[in-house]
């Protein structure tokens, strides 16, 4: 085997997809890595980095071998049967394919003869060379290029290569070799290019391991995209500081738009602009969302978390006298301040109630009705949940009336992210009471995983009611996730509902929520009753999801999970009863005997619905077992009423001696008929006094 020495790959592109920039970077990394892995030229645990700026992608490899060492390749050749004659010597059909393989007839005498499957084989095992660098680096590189994940590509000039962008030049060097090969169309060297106006036009790369010093020192190009970021983080940090201001560095707004401008830049460099404070009378978060979407700037808030006229602009260039660039960018967001003040204002004229007849001409969905025809569903279904938490029923029918009317404004149709937003600044501005309006702009919440819930009851009614008549109407008509395919976001839905229920917590019950949603529907419009009725297990899936990516134990979930619970907010009570006692020393024989009541049940035919007859008991050990869940049973109600479910798992532990006596001393089975269904009865009584809290057969025993 040859020398060993840091690879390096690069790929000069034009501008590339700056949200997909670090997932490109990764793939390609990840598959040329692999490719000398499969090849023999690089060890498994090779030290593996990747490079990915808005014109290049690169790897780096440690320690790739020149060529890869031989190895001993066994081949199958034919039947014994076929391959040798009555003597033992090679056939002429042997001795054919052998020459056509190139084998040297002297191998016949160290062939192997076994078998494989029902046949005896010959087998011919030979020494190997070992793949070269040079002869097999360039294909590596054109399949990974062909495996990134890339939707369209393009061609370009007058070859047959495709990429997502044009590539113009490929850089192959083998610690200060370069590694001659083509691929994507291009000639492999040594020379890329650096920033286009701060650094050299070539940058010639000497040794791999100098390549990302050299792109920084000769080519003004931070080329690790983690570096390049963590530079405009703190960049960013310190120019906040300057200004008396800070940033929202904790949000995914924050690091969405910052992993897109650390793509978009080679060599960055923040400076701090400025807008007229007039405009500051404009909602926060349509000037935030103009900034952030349009302009790709990060604003800036005062200690209270109000937004203040400056911003702060990641540019490409460093500059000692950045009036230019500062005072272009302030040019540039004007206008679009202007059009989100005239959106603003223009939208005021107009009541959020006068705009409803507008929601009739708007599609939920062509088999659900309108928005409109959606709004009366919600302002009744969130009505009837605010009931029963015993909210403002009026509040709610209002804010479900008017959640929806934002969505014929100008400013949601310029930005529909900002729905349920500015329908409570319009609400506020029509005189809606407060918590109509913020119940308007909390009802979508949450919209993501570890997003805020709605605070205050009108506002999860509501929220409640716009998730639930999605799902029963979407389950109703058959429209339901499958695989990857969820494009209503239904999982969302039903994940949302469950936070709502379990972490406010709410007490209503699942089932009656369900129901309350399908009968806003007309009659007849949810015709598919099969996947209406598999509402509830989907669910109830979702929360086994969910408790799961919470930290729960997969038994202690199946355990509670199994009696199907209406009231979703008892649920970790429950999870924390059921753990707490799987450390009692009674648990494991608890769980025994409840698989062996369980089994004996099924297997008997018995429902279990006769209640056991005291007269009936023949054996001192099943008048104990009765006597004893006799006297817990009255506490063991009121601890579950009272949902102290740690108490009544407990109080269980204290059947674990009759139950061991029980079957050790009393034939279920008995063969008196009288006998055998009072003792069937009394174990069915014991499983139903055992399982109020959670299915204790299910637990590892």
């Amino acid at each position: 085997m040859d020398r060993k020495a840091t690879l390096l790959v690069e790929l000069l592109t034009e501008e590339l997809p700056p949200k997909a920039l670090v997932r490109l970077g990764e793939a390609f990394a990840a598959h040329v890595a692999a490719g000398l892995r499969a090849k023999g030229l690089a060890a498994a645990g090779a030290a593996v980095r990747d490079f990915a700026s808005p014109r290049r992608l690169a790897v780096t490899v440690a320690e790739v071998a020149a060529e890869a060492p031989a190895r001993e390749v066994t081949e199958k050749l034919m039947p014994a049967a076929v391959g040798l004659d009555g003597d033992g010597r090679p056939s002429a059909v042997l001795r054919k394919k052998m020459a056509a393989k190139g084998i040297p007839p002297e191998a016949a005498a160290h062939f192997e003869r076994r078998r494989d499957g029902g046949t005896e084989m010959l087998f011919h095992t030979a020494a190997a060379p070992g793949a070269r660098l040079a002869d097999v680096l360039a294909e590596i590189v054109a399949e990974a290029a062909k495996a990134l994940p890339i939707p369209k590509v393009m061609r370009w000039g007058a070859g047959e290569a495709t990429f997502v962008r044009p590539v113009h030049r490929l850089v192959m060097v083998h610690g200060e070799t370069v590694v001659p090969g083509r691929a994507l169309g291009l000639e492999a060297g040594r020379v890329t290019r650096g920033h286009r106006f701060m650094g050299a036009d070539e940058v010639s790369i000497a040794r791999a391991d100098d390549y990302e010093a050299a792109l920084r020192d000769t080519g003004k190009v931070i080329a690790d995209f983690r570096r390049r970021r963590a530079d405009i983080e703190a960049q960013l940090l310190e120019a906040a500081a300057r200004e008396g201001a800070r940033l929202e560095t904790n949000t995914a707004d924050h690091a969405s738009l910052l992993d897109e401008v650390t793509a978009l830049v080679e060599h960055p460099s923040v400076y701090a602009g400025e807008f007229e404070a007039e405009f500051l009378s404009v909602p926060q978060e349509c000037l935030i969302l103009t900034m952030r979407a349009n302009q790709k700037y990060f604003p800036l808030f005062d200690e209270a978390g109000r937004l203040k006229n400056r911003f702060l602009i990641v540019s490409n260039m460093r500059l000692d006298d950045p009036g230019n660039i500062v005072r272009g960018n302030a040019r540039v967001v004007r206008p679009r301040l202007a059009d989100a003040r005239f959106f603003f204002e223009q939208d005021k004229k107009r009541t959020l109630e006068a705009r409803l007849p507008r929601l009739g001409a708007v599609v939920y969905h062509n088999r659900l009705g309108s928005q409109l025809e959606r709004v009366v569903r919600l302002e009744k279904l969130a009505g009837g949940i605010a009931a029963r938490l015993h909210a403002d029923v009026e509040a709610a029918r209002r804010a479900a009336r008017l959640a929806k009317a934002d969505l014929v404004t100008g400013m949601v149709g310029e930005f529909p992210e900002l729905q349920g937003i500015m329908g409570r600044y319009y609400a506020l501005a029509d005189g809606e009471a407060a918590e109509v309006a913020e119940a308007i702009a909390a009802h979508y919440q949450p919209r993501f995983a570890g997003d805020a819930l709605p605070a205050g009851r009108i506002a999860a009614a509501v929220a409640l009611a716009d998730r639930l008549d999605a799902l029963a109407g979407f389950f109703g008509i058959g429209v339901t996730p499958g695989g990857d395919k969820d494009p209503f976001a239904l999982r969302r839905a039903a994940l949302g509902v469950l936070r709502i229920l379990i972490e406010t917590p709410l007490p209503l019950a699942l089932p009656e929520l369900i129901e309350l949603a399908v009968a806003g529907f007309a009659p007849g419009a949810l015709s598919d009753k099969e996947s209406l009725a598999a509402l509830p297990d989907f669910m109830f899936e979702r929360l086994r999801h969910f408790l799961r990516e919470s930290g729960h134990d997969g038994a202690t979930i199946d355990a509670v999970l199994a009696l199907r619970p209406a009231r979703i907010d008892q649920i970790p009570a429950r999870l924390a009863a059921v753990a707490a006692f799987r450390a009692l020393p009674e648990a494991e024989a608890l769980a025994a005997a409840n698989k062996r009541i369980v089994n004996i049940l099924k297997k008997s035919g018995a429902q279990g619905a006769d209640e056991p007859d005291a007269a009936l008991f023949q054996e001192e050990a099943e008048k104990a077992l009765f006597q004893r869940m006799t006297d817990i049973e009255p506490r063991l109600h009121a601890h579950v009423a009272g949902e102290d479910y740690t108490a009544a798992l407990k109080m269980l532990a204290g059947l674990r001696t009759p139950v061991d006596r029980f079957f050790e001393e009393v034939m279920v089975m008995a063969d008196e008929p009288s006998v055998r269904r009072n003792r069937l009865a009394l174990l069915a009584k014991l499983a139903r006094l055992t399982n109020r809290v959670a299915d204790l057969s299910r637990l590892p025993a």
